[in-house]
């Protein structure tokens, strides 16, 4: 089963658990390292209540969106708590975040992976609608993207469920086991 969602979100992401399939329509920010700072410096160019903040570079080329794949998540670990101090209800990217970005997403955000890799999908499912800070450049700006339907799993959820966490534990486990001391 796949669950949507519309943005604004709201207390609806507290349902969900890691592993369930959920597609996203509405309004998302991109955001990577400089774009945090500066939100950190400067404050939020959009609402932050219930916004979904893509881990992502876009290329973009006039009102077109070219190519929209997620950047790493965990450079972004110590950049997160303001976010969802400011109300912000979702992240999207690849790989995953730390504990502690677990920690601060329980009870109140989820973590949502896209599969690197696919970028022209991404594309295809959203519309430019506008930008801010384009003094860092085209990867950096907060760019406005309007989603159709993005196809997403939960990565971590609201309850301290983590899959990236638990396939790295299972992958130590295993490797102590092939390769004892």
């Amino acid at each position: 089963m796949t669950t949507h969602l519309n943005t604004p979100l709201g207390d609806e992401v507290l349902d969900l658990n890691a592993g369930d399939r959920v597609t996203l329509s509405g309004m998302v920010y991109t955001a990577r390292d400089e774009a945090h700072l500066r939100m950190q410096e400067e404050g939020f160019p959009f609402d932050p209540k219930g916004a979904v903040i893509y881990h992502c570079g876009p290329v973009i080329s006039g009102e077109t969106v070219v190519a929209a794949g997620p950047t790493t998540s965990a450079r972004m670990n110590a950049l997160t708590g303001f976010l969802l101090d400011a109300g912000v209800r979702a992240l999207i990217g690849k790989g995953g975040m730390n504990a502690d970005v677990a920690g601060l997403l329980r009870g109140r955000a989820v973590y949502l992976a896209f599969t690197g890799g696919c970028a022209a999908l991404a594309a295809s499912r959203m519309n430019v609608r506008g930008v801010w800070f384009e003094d860092l450049g085209m990867p950096e700006a907060v760019w406005a993207l309007e989603l159709d339907h993005l196809p997403l799993t939960v990565g971590m959820d609201a309850h301290g469920h983590d899959l990236f966490g638990d396939v790295t534990e299972r992958a130590q486990a295993e490797f102590v086991r092939m390769f004892p001391k």
